[in-house]
């Protein structure tokens, strides 16, 4: 008979790890996961964190990442900044400290959410070759270098060699050492994410110098910042029960009525009065932090009943519409593209979000093949190139389920047509802590598929714009054969030189031409001028 084994033996090994203890053996799941790609993520995580403090601080950004090759599937990355750089009393806690950071518990848009990528980049460089990553910073204050690594037992810093250097430095340099990574020329590596960051944030100016010393220079296409988002209130549409519950409990409200009005974003005195008719069993008098599950669930379904103006859009920094073309003439100078920035809408949690789309087609769009060019999806997420995971992208599975034909695209796989798709949000659902895949929440592929469908719209009047282009040119082509023969048999029946006869049935068939062509494009510009169907109001469901 087997011996029974009891249960404080069992438990006997039961003990408490730090999240840099789980992450050293998930490394996975912060995006290091395969050479190229572990690779890519740091350069990532780096220029990620610095656009956002330049931006913050009001600075056109200026970056530099340089790779360089060590030894085979080594190489030491240096991304350098003209930010705000970092000051010393905290930079422990920000390039070292597991899930410390300035921007999770924000209710407000950055390119980062968690306080994971620096930190994660120092974890890997520590467990992949055991070098500290060495950081020069410039403030307003002083600049200083030193060496980090984490304590990860304890999820502290380690800091030595700390010193001061010369007060001119200004900006964040950061110089790491990796193993097993690889720098590979593909549509997953290093230069392709740059090209894309560079493609989504005119804003900036990049600089890539490659292992092999080739300097690939972006120049920035617009001298303005974007918008800087605003801290705001969450969105009632999209509020779980759950969420009400934390919020109400949390809150100093003396009253439910007072409690609303304070958390929620879109929510008056005169949508409370609404909200209360329909939960009239409901004491909106009392203290929130006594707001049981019941009561919060009849209030939650009352929010889907009410008709509400669409979110704050103060809280979400797009790239807009008017940078989106700058950039793509730019980068990819197509013969044709449209740009679409939808309305603010929401998603679970009372969550804005926003989707931008454009479609460039021709010109550089798309990807040069042996065989030609093929369509390509350019995957962002607030301005942040999304280059893996993209089969279990929201984005991918909006595009998917677009029916190509009907824009005039036969076969999107083997056309010269790239589709860029952006969301923007306070809280970007993605798939999984390496940020590179949006989750597949419904509302938003729904709000893709509708942007991307609008600028396939212009397309379409495109596409059938060059193809009357080409008929009519083919007609002008063939008819002109037969000039000489017909002016030469109606200098025979009229006696007039044929030359004349010839020269004046050429200008009748060009002035024909001409106007058959200035015709298409008045009719092509008149559409492209009509305003979108989902129209400007301020009332309506998010």
């Amino acid at each position: 008979m087997t011996n029974v084994v009891d249960a404080d033996t069992i438990f006997k090994e039961l003990r408490t790890h730090s999240i840099s203890e789980f992450f050293r053996k998930n490394s996975q799941m912060l995006g290091y996961s395969g050479k190229v790609r572990s690779l890519t993520t740091v350069v990532h995580e780096y220029s990620s964190n610095s656009l956002d403090a330049c931006e913050e601080a009001n600075i056109l950004p200026e970056i530099l990442v340089e790779v360089r090759e060590i030894a085979e599937d080594k190489y030491s990355v240096k991304v350098k900044d003209n930010g705000p750089g970092i000051p010393t009393k905290i930079i422990g806690r920000v390039l070292a400290t597991v899930l410390s950071g300035t921007k999770f518990h924000r209710y407000v848009q950055q390119r980062g959410q968690q306080g994971i990528g620096g930190s994660g980049c120092t974890l890997f460089s520590q467990i992949t070759t055991g070098k500290p990553i060495h950081i020069k910073s410039g403030t307003t204050k002083n600049a200083y270098e030193c060496d980090l690594t984490i304590d990860i037992k304890s999820n502290r810093p380690l800091i030595t060699n700390m010193k001061d250097i010369d007060g001119s430095f200004k900006g964040l340099e950061i110089f790491g050492e990796f193993g097993d990574v690889k720098y590979e020329s593909s549509d997953h590596g290093i230069f392709e994410y740059v090209r894309r960051t560079a493609l989504s944030n005119p804003h900036a100016s990049i600089k890539l110098i490659e292992p092999d010393g080739k300097e690939n220079i972006f120049t920035r296409s617009v001298l303005e910042l974007p918008k800087k988002p605003k801290i705001t209130k969450p969105h009632p549409l999209g509020i779980g029960t759950n969420d009400l519950v934390e919020f109400a409990h949390m809150s100093e409200s003396r009253k439910i009525s007072s409690f609303l009005v304070d958390t929620f974003s879109r929510l008056s005195q005169n949508k409370v009065d609404e909200l209360q008719a329909l939960v009239s069993d409901v004491d909106f008098g009392m203290d929130p932090k006594k707001l049981a599950w019941s009561d919060a669930e009849k209030i939650v379904n009352a929010f889907r009943q009410v008709k509400w103006i669409v979110p704050d859009l103060d809280s979400l920094s797009t790239i807009g519409g008017g940078q989106i073309e700058a950039t793509i003439k730019n980068i990819l100078n197509p013969q044709f593209m449209s740009v679409v920035e939808r309305r603010p809408k929401v998603f679970r949690g009372g969550i804005p979000f926003v989707v931008e789309a454009g479609i460039a087609y021709g010109g550089n769009a798309g990807k040069t093949t042996d065989t030609g060019a093929r369509g390509v999806t350019l995957r962002f997420a607030n301005k942040v190139p999304l280059l893996f995971d993209g089969s279990i992208c929201a984005i991918t599975t909006a595009i998917n389920g677009i029916e190509w034909k009907r824009y005039g695209i036969k076969d999107f796989e083997n056309e010269p047509i790239s589709v860029m798709v952006n969301v923007s949000s306070v809280y970007v659902p993605y798939s999984g802590v390496g940020k590179q895949a949006v989750s597949q929440e419904p509302e938003i592929i729904d709000e893709i598929k509708l942007a991307v469908q609008d600028c396939a719209r212009g397309l379409q009047r495109y596409m059938s714009g060059e193809k009357n282009r080409a008929l009519h040119t083919s007609r002008y082509k063939i008819i002109m054969r037969y000039v000489s023969q017909l002016a030469t048999n109606l200098n025979e029946i009229t006696g007039i030189k044929k030359e004349e006869i010839e020269k004046q049935l050429k200008s009748l068939i060009d002035t024909r031409y001409r106007k058959l062509v200035e015709d298409e494009a008045r009719n092509n510009a008149e559409s492209d001028g009509e305003k979108s169907d989902y129209g400007d109001g301020e009332e309506g469901e998010g």
